[in-house]
């Protein structure tokens, strides 16, 4: 899964653009609109590195020496590793964490050099003569060179071996060394994570490989086409337990530390290696199930049954994603593992997936619905890649969008089939399509699959976690699998596993297989899979398909959030898409076509009744724009189209405002949702201004009808509502009830927050509305409420009731309270690293915390990222979240001014989403100059 993936849930549609860059293309496109109607028409951890032994030569000037480069050479291939660890538990005498190692690793010449070049960073060795940091012995009886030097590259995280002698094409040689290294709290490589348990301090040494970081566990060849078997044993104190990808061997008990042997891993590559320490217990399957499935977590946790929910969805997943790939689960076991202290949302490690507990644990009697969903979609995003990415993995990490993008898409596949009632398919439009369109709006944006020379540097890699590759990955394959079929896109995944197995792949290999399968098909495509999807994946942005329905004229164009802005990265396809459209006239009649070039023609509508709706359940990845005929014919069919996403598709792409004016009669979910994230963007712009107002009074009217709906239908707030899409929009009828003043709901949250203060043991809040209640009593309380949500918070030990009061925490309109909180986030035994970046982005959130936070992380940004091992990825979270309500001139130069220093400092990481905050301020700022006047006098009107 990666990095990329965790979206805080309680925060769904706030947090940090995944409905804000939907709002952003839907309302960009009033300019489209418009135009037609007048005829015209975005350092590693700053720790000392414990190894300090300097290369012979200096990294800062250019050189084409082998160690100076990112890439391994193609000179040699791991065959298996041996590897021993020990990590200590228990600070030494200088309160450091440590851990020891031995590591061995059979390689195989297959180019003459007298070099080894071997991932190591943040390594301490040991040298195993005077001058020398390992041992070099040939296998088979070979003999081996002598070695004559070894340094470390630090830049490029090397350990390099000069040897006296070349290698022998073809021979194999064992490399031996020993280590040190530091068991930090950075979340990365191997570390450590904390809790407290009966009041006693547990300590859980855990990995995280992905993407980099397992040579800052051990030396090894540390890219993911550098497959090769592992033998791994772990010594460990008494009364923990190890885990590892594979099934334990023995364990030897000598009364001062056990030893954990494991089975050999397959041959897999080093960032899916995992391992644990702790003392977790486990809930597992059945005894007669083929595949031993285990979840771990604090036993407090597994024995209140917080585990439970994850137990009983993972084999129903497993053994449908065996259906799904005709492919049989590859390993005999598939552990689980919730940790306290964990960057991501989950990392697929091949039979050891680990997890935030928000991510795995789930308690009916606490947890709401979303945290359900999370979970159940968390977990087949994982298994999926037990498949797709471990048992066939890609070759460079420039094809990383394949791996994510797919298990992002089959993961609402798997939880629909685990929870067929939710219909959570529908759900993806909403999560990935509208949330990669505003991403991908921006000139910034970067296309799916880059050259491998274009991500070499670890920096390079982590910026690729994002949400080009989890969600617009997700929504392109999404499309590929409907124009193809899901049972030709299945067969075709099959014939891929089954060929590549244990092995690497570029993504051309997947559109091969599904081109054999296509040609056995019925289905006619204009060109091949590799022509139609080149041009989706190899340039970035979408095309927006204007149809006129008068002329029969359909064309397409590159779609941005700001139309005037300068395109500079050149795209061999001209920024033209072969789109497949979907579409359906009047209502009933449905048709197919592809458009190849920029202009076509199709037959046009032949009454002035007739209306088109094209796209159909948005399953291209494409806006479309109509004429303004056809724009006001579908106006009239809001509350008539049956099927809902329809529905929700033209709350999306619709730009007049009036559109709206029909909600105060819909009733179901998607469509709200839909139209709430889109308003969000007015919030976010006009929350300072004159325009609030009026906006919240025009709202107020809006939902007041729904917020009477639900209070009838659920008995005066007293029971649940029936439909499960209906508890879902519950939830946006009381926020946005609160949000705009609704009599009534205020009073509602606050008498709740208050009976849970008279009574801290029995929350009476409804699960699903805790977020919601906490937020809005917050904010009508003062520091008496402040303080309960923060002790309930530092008291709770369920990590998604934790998540809801960091949230509802930040939702105080006191000054003073909100920078005490943010103080708060920089102390680890206050709020975890973990969670540090989501706090201060709810916060920022906050119209009063939002200029607190900005001067927050721009005097603190150096100590908020140096802890951190993903610290790209952790900064790009903090700017796209507290930029997102910029939209002056003088927040402009103010971002601008901090980019210059950060350029100017020796932070080296974090410049892709600083240009997409610039970006996206630019876009802002010219919305709202051509737009505020138009909303402000549309709004008063309605209220006349």
């Amino acid at each position: 899964m990666g990095k990329g993936f965790y979206i805080s849930k309680p925060l769904g549609f706030v947090l940090f653009g995944l409905g804000v860059g939907a709002v952003l293309t839907i309302f960009a496109l009033s300019v489209v609109y418009s135009q037609e109607k007048r005829k015209n028409e975005v350092n590693a951890r700053d720790g000392t590195r414990m190894v300090t032994t300097a290369a012979p030569h200096s990294t800062s000037a250019p050189s084409n020496e082998p160690w100076d480069k990112y890439r391994l050479p193609d000179t040699l291939l791991p065959a298996y590793y041996n590897v021993t660890l020990w990590p200590r538990l228990v600070p030494d005498e200088q309160g450091m964490y440590i851990f020891t190692g031995k590591s061995g690793v059979a390689l195989t010449c297959v180019k003459e050099t007298n070099l080894i070049i071997i991932h190591s960073n943040e390594l301490n060795f040991t040298l195993t003569s005077e001058m020398h940091h390992a041992k070099l012995a040939g296998l088979g009886g070979t003999s081996a060179p002598v070695i004559l030097k070894t340094w470390f590259q630090i830049q490029t995280q090397f350990m390099v071996i000069l040897l006296k002698d070349n290698l022998q094409v073809g021979k194999s040689y064992w490399l031996y060394m020993e280590f040190r290294g530091e068991l930090s709290d950075d979340l990365g490589g191997f570390y450590r994570s904390q809790y407290t348990e009966n009041g006693v301090k547990k300590v859980v040494a855990t990995t995280q490989m992905q993407p980099t970081a397992a040579r800052n566990a051990f030396p090894c060849f540390d890219e993911p086409s550098m497959k090769a078997v592992f033998h791994l044993t772990l010594l460990h104190p008494p009364g923990t337990v190890a885990l590892a990808n594979d099934t334990e061997n023995v364990t030897i008990d000598d009364q001062e530390v056990l030893q954990t042997r494991f089975e050999p891993t397959e041959k897999m590559s080093t960032y899916l290696l995992a391992f644990v320490i702790s003392e977790f217990t486990n809930l597992r399957s059945p005894s007669e199930a083929n595949v031993l499935i285990r979840i771990w977590g604090r036993r407090e946790a597994i024995e209140s049954g917080q585990g439970d929910y994850a137990l009983s969805v993972t084999f129903p997943i497993l053994k449908y994603l065996e259906n799904y790939y005709n492919t049989t689960y590859p390993l005999s076991k598939s552990d689980q593992v919730a940790l306290p202290d964990f960057a991501a949302g989950a990392m697929e490690n091949w039979g050891l997936v680990t997890y935030r507990e928000q991510s795995l644990f789930y308690d009916p009697k606490v947890s709401s619905n979303e945290d359900k969903e999370w979970v159940v979609t968390v977990i087949t995003h994982e298994l999926a890649h037990m498949w797709f990415g471990n048992l066939v993995t890609m070759r460079w990490w420039n094809d990383l969008w394949l791996n994510e993008g797919f298990a992002s898409y089959v993961s609402y596949l798997g939880a629909d089939y685990a929870e067929p009632t939710w219909n959570i398919k529908d759900l993806m439009v909403l999560q990935q399509v509208q949330r990669a369109f505003g991403v991908d709006a921006l000139v910034s944006s970067h296309p799916l699959s880059s050259r491998e020379d274009e991500v070499i540097t670890p920096d390079q890699i982590d910026q690729l976690f994002d949400t080009i590759t989890y969600s617009k990955g997700a929504a392109v394959l999404r499309m590929l699998s409907e124009f193809l079929t899901e049972s030709a896109f299945a067969k075709g995944l099959h014939n891929y596993l089954h060929e590549y197995a244990y092995s690497n792949t570029v993504y051309t290999d997947l559109w091969k297989k599904l081109q054999e399968v296509n040609a056995d098909s019925s289905i006619q495509l204009p060109a091949s899979i590799n022509e139609i999807m080149n041009r989706w994946i190899l340039q970035m942005g979408f095309p927006v398909v204007t149809i006129n329905t008068r002329t029969g004229i359909i064309s397409q164009q590159h779609f941005l959030i700001h139309p005037d802005a300068v395109v500079d990265k050149p795209s061999d396809y001209n920024y033209e898409w072969f789109v497949p459209i979907t579409w359906m006239k009047s209502g009933s009649n449905m048709g197919q076509h592809w458009l190849l070039t920029k202009t076509a023609s199709y037959e046009p509508m032949k009454t002035d009744t007739d209306w088109l709706l094209a796209n159909l359940n948005v399953t291209g990845y494409y806006r479309v724009n109509y004429d303004p005929q056809n724009w006001e014919r579908l106006l009239t069919q809001l509350t008539n189209l049956n099927m809902i996403i329809h529905r929700a598709q033209i709350i999306n792409i619709t730009l007049a405002l009036r559109t709206t004016k029909y909600l105060y009669e819909e009733k179901e979910y998607i469509p709200w949702e839909s139209a709430i994230r889109n308003f969000e963007y007015f919030f976010l712009m006009f929350d300072r201004t004159e325009v609030y107002g009026p906006l919240q009074t025009y709202l107020q009217r809006k939902v007041k009808p729904l917020f009477d709906h639900f209070k009838v239908i659920t008995s005066n707030w007293t029971r649940k509502p029936p439909r499960y899409m209906d508890q879902y929009n519950q939830i946006n009828a009381v926020s946005m009830a609160c949000k705009t003043g609704v009599k009534g709901c205020s009073e509602l949250t606050r008498m709740w927050y208050r009976q849970w203060m008279k009574n801290p043991d029995s929350n009476p809040i409804p699960t699903n509305l805790k977020i919601t209640v906490y937020c809005n009593a917050i904010a009508a309380g003062g520091v008496e409420e402040w303080d309960f949500g923060w002790q309930m918070f530092k008291n709770s030990t369920i990590a998604a009731e934790a998540e809801k009061l960091l949230y509802g925490l930040s939702c105080t309109k006191e000054p003073w309270l909100l920078n005490r909180y943010l103080e708060f986030t920089i102390e680890p035994n206050l709020v975890r690293k973990q969670d540090v970046a989501f706090a201060i982005v709810y916060i920022s959130g906050n119209v009063i915390g939002q200029p607190l936070v900005w001067d927050f992380v721009r005097a603190n940004w150096e100590h908020l990222t140096k802890d951190y091992d993903d610290g790209s990825f952790f900064f790009g979270r903090l700017i796209r979240g507290i930029t997102r309500k910029f939209s002056t001139e003088f927040d402009l130069q103010q971002l601008q001014r901090f980019k210059e220093d950060i350029a100017a400092s020796s932070f080296s990481f974090g410049t892709q989403a600083i240009e997409q905050a610039i970006e996206q301020t630019k876009a802002n700022i010219k919305w709202v100059s051509e737009n505020k006047v138009q909303v402000m006098n549309w709004l008063i009107e309605q209220s006349a």
